[in-house]
């Protein structure tokens, strides 16, 4: 956090990606950002760009999006400046972020930057395709590859050989080993080199995203090479899905691939593949933005703290699977995707103003407005889920905390104590008028059941989940099995994340297969709704044993607790206790339900005492 705390970031570019990027950064915690952008607001800016609304329209994009953004972390000093890159400016800063900008000026902030020390990430979105690119310098140094826990082990024998053992060091100066001792892993740095832009472009670097795609970054390499010469040539990008803009830029990333001499030249272009750049260029989505904008944002994390691998040097990622085209069905046509001076332009120029249509009629149920509830809300407001007949339903029964401000962006520090559901849904109100939704404040399960029955499910086209627990997980999944319902799922822990997509008939469903058991309770679940022996265990204020970082297995081993005896109709899981407790159905108090499932105190510290009429002295 000092590391990020001292570190000045430059964001040019405020369309839907560099927004994305400057307000996952702002939240983060650095010293400041500085938004830059000459350009200002128009109609097709309102299909990503989330912090303008229609009344902003012809206004400078840094100078109206810096007021929202500066909202998001009083810590953070939010300016905008609408002025020149010139190189005296970009000297106050540690890394510079470049988006929707042209190819000479990436190549002369580029050598700018590394020759003077500073990083610099560029980052671009077109229609279905994103490019990432990083350059840190000469000598980076990683002071944490990976970010996870260093490891430790008992020492059980050495000099003895396996394919578990390594060696230190030359040991025959050391007596006979005894017995005992452990092992802790020491993480060493790493230095990292990268090549300057212009040596890159020549001699790319890529990290792949799609094993399935093999070919596909270097061929998206000389793509965005050629969109750059386009608009170089046009002063535009080529027209949605317009056939002769799509063969001119086929010529013009044959010339790019002629003119290369290093291992950026490829043996054969793929002209189908570079016709889809051409059709899907003009487009501006939100959820592509969302991914390459958090991308960015982590790369710039990491170039100010030193931890994690940075990105070497090149990502290329396209969702070409989103388009209908790609399963045999019908090719959209210039008309269907040209600009109806829409805030959704940016979206019809990808996909047709058919599906635009289907949108707004969506009935669609989240469940959870945490940190991946708000990004979900926040995309479906931007691409007019439910912007017609169709409506979003949201329920969540926390309220917020302050806590949640650092990464669930639709709350602001006087939104403390509000429910999150209704909150959150204000907040998209603001940026989408046109959306229809409604916030719940209903837990999902068999006793909201009166609540979500039948005629709910059916009316819904489908679900998302935004949870932060297993089995309300499995309990949606269950629902949406019943009554046949797509499914949304995803997760987060860390930076680790899942994403499941669950269609009814095609995939498996999200219970199919088994998750390991969690080894730690989300912290919204532990102070407002415990409801397993686990969760008191959890809260290591009150057992003097808890207090060593203990985890719940280590936990209930401390206390002793085991079974004696079970009935026949219960079993066993020592990860989780609780389908024994839940499943005995505890209706007369602890005690009794201790005693029939057979716990008993093997060991106890010396500073605790069992009583058997109240063991939960022992628990709380």
């Amino acid at each position: 956090m000092k590391r990020m705390q001292s570190s000045n970031i430059l964001v040019s570019g405020l369309r839907g990606l560099g927004v994305e990027i400057a307000k996952n950064v702002i939240l983060g915690g650095v010293k400041s950002v500085t938004l830059h952008d000459q350009g200002q607001a128009e109609w097709r800016d309102l299909s990503s760009q989330f912090y303008l609304r229609e009344e902003d329209l012809g206004m400078n994009r840094a100078e109206v999006s810096r007021i929202r953004l500066a909202e998001l972390n009083s810590y953070v000093p939010v300016v905008a400046y609408t002025g020149v890159l010139i190189d005296d400016y970009l000297t106050q800063f540690q890394v510079v972020v470049l988006t929707n900008s042209s190819l000479e000026e990436q190549q002369r902030v580029g050598d700018f930057c590394h020759s003077n020390g500073i990083k610099l990430v560029i980052a671009d979105t077109r229609g279905l395709f994103g490019q990432l690119f990083c350059d840190f310098g000469e000598e980076m140094l990683v002071i944490d590859t990976n970010g996870e826990q260093p490891l430790s082990a008992m020492i059980s024998m050495i000099t003895k050989v396996s394919p578990y053992t390594f060696s230190i060091c030359d040991t025959t100066g050391f007596s006979d080993y005894v017995r005992g001792g452990i092992v802790s892993q020491v993480k060493m740095p790493q230095k990292v080199v990268f090549k300057p832009l212009t040596v890159s472009m020549a001699e790319p670097e890529f990290v792949m995203t799609d094993f399935a795609k093999f070919e596909r970054p270097g061929q998206l390499h000389l793509g965005f090479q050629a969109l750059h010469s386009y608009q170089r040539k046009h002063n535009r990008l080529p027209k949605p899905w317009c056939q002769a803009d799509g063969e001119e830029l086929v010529s013009l990333a044959k010339e790019v691939n002629s003119g290369q001499t290093g291992s950026a030249k490829v043996d054969e272009l793929d002209d189908k593949l570079i016709k889809k750049l051409a059709f899907v260029s003009a487009g501006d989505l939100a959820p592509l933005n969302a991914f390459i904008g958090g991308l960015a944002a982590q790369e710039v994390l990491k170039a100010c703290t030193g931890k994690f691998m940075p990105i070497m040097q090149w990502l290329y990622f396209d969702a070409l699977e989103c388009l209908s085209e790609e399963e045999g069905g019908a090719m959209l046509t210039e008309e269907d995707c040209a600009p109806r001076n829409s805030r959704y332009d940016g979206q019809i120029a990808v996909f047709g103003s058919q599906l635009q249509e289907e949108l707004a009629k969506q009935r669609y149920f989240l469940v959870g407005a945490g940190a991946i509830g708000c990004e979900l809300l926040k995309n479906f407001a931007m691409i007019g889920l439910a912007s017609g007949e169709g409506e979003v339903i949201v329920t969540d029964m926390d309220t917020i905390e302050k806590s949640n401000l650092n990464r669930q962006f639709l709350f602001r520090p006087w939104d403390v104590t509000k429910m999150k559901s209704e909150t959150a849904a204000a907040a998209v109100k603001q940026m989408n008028p046109s959306i229809r939704i409604t916030g719940h404040q209903n837990r999902v399960g068999p006793d909201t059941e009166r609540v979500y029955d039948d005629d709910f499910f059916e009316s819904l086209h489908g679900v998302a989940n935004a949870l932060d627990n297993v089995d309300a997980r499995m309990y949606m999944d269950r629902r949406c099995v019943y009554y046949r319902k797509p499914l949304l799922e995803s997760g987060t822990l860390g930076t680790k994340g899942n994403v499941q997509v669950v269609i009814p008939f095609l995939t498996e469903s999200y219970s199919s297969s088994q998750d390991p058991p969690e080894k730690s309770i989300p912290i919204c679940t532990l102070k407002n709704f415990p409801n397993a022996i686990e969760h008191t265990l959890q809260e290591k204020s009150t057992c003097p044993l808890s207090r060593s970082s203990l985890g719940l297995s280590d936990s209930r081993a401390c206390l002793g607790f085991k079974p004696a005896s079970l009935h026949p109709s219960l079993s066993w899981d020592s990860n989780r206790p609780r389908s024994i407790l839940l499943s005995a159905g505890i209706q007369t108090g602890l005690a009794p339900s201790f005693s029939k499932l057979g716990f008993k105190p093997a060991s106890l510290h010396p500073s605790l005492s069992w009583d058997s009429n109240r063991p939960r002295s022992i628990l709380l």
